[in-house]
């Protein structure tokens, strides 16, 4: 085999393992925290000019997702999270959904949600700061936290399964 054949074959597999997705688990070389630990703590806009803490979410459940613009298996996903978590639960006062545009602006991540006509908050990760404190590479990305703050489900890239995994365990929490 010759060495571009051997580096095309390798980049192969791992698109393949990005496009299809995974749960996140100890094979995961790139994930940076488990499940049942607790989530981080950190900052972030919220809304542009108006920072909080995720310290504000507890006692709520919390899907973190993680995506860019050019991602396609993260425009696979999200249409499903507008669909089947957020236009379901996004009343509900003991549910939260943040959801980061990893290295994109506030301008990218508005228009990227009004070109897909996302109701959900995007909200911008411009230098990887949330990101980094969950993963260093792979998207899209989700995690479930629940009330007390602790991860109860993480999963990397999108498979049909896992999402249907992820949706029944929050219906599960918050019904």
């Amino acid at each position: 085999m010759t060495q571009t054949k051997l580096f095309l074959f390798i980049a192969l597999i791992f698109a393949g393992g990005v496009v299809f997705g995974q749960a996140a688990n100890e094979t995961d070389k790139f994930i940076l925290l488990a499940k049942d630990q607790s989530a981080p703590l950190f900052k972030f806009e919220i809304t542009k000019g108006k920072v909080v803490s995720f310290n504000d979410y507890k006692g709520k459940i919390v899907l973190i997702n993680f995506f860019a613009t050019w991602c396609a298996p993260c425009r696979r996903e999200l249409p499903l999270v507008q669909e089947q978590i957020w236009n379901k639960h996004k009343d509900n006062p003991k549910f939260a959904m943040l959801t980061f545009g990893r290295e994109h602006s506030w301008e990218e991540v508005t228009k990227f949600g009004k070109d897909q006509n996302f109701s959900f908050p995007l909200l911008p990760d411009l230098k990887r700061k949330v990101f980094s404190l969950f993963a260093s590479e792979g998207i899209p990305r989700s995690f479930l936290i629940d009330e007390h703050g602790k991860i109860i489900y993480l999963s990397l890239g999108f498979e049909e399964d896992h999402f249907t995994e992820l949706k029944n365990l929050i219906d599960s929490k918050l019904n």
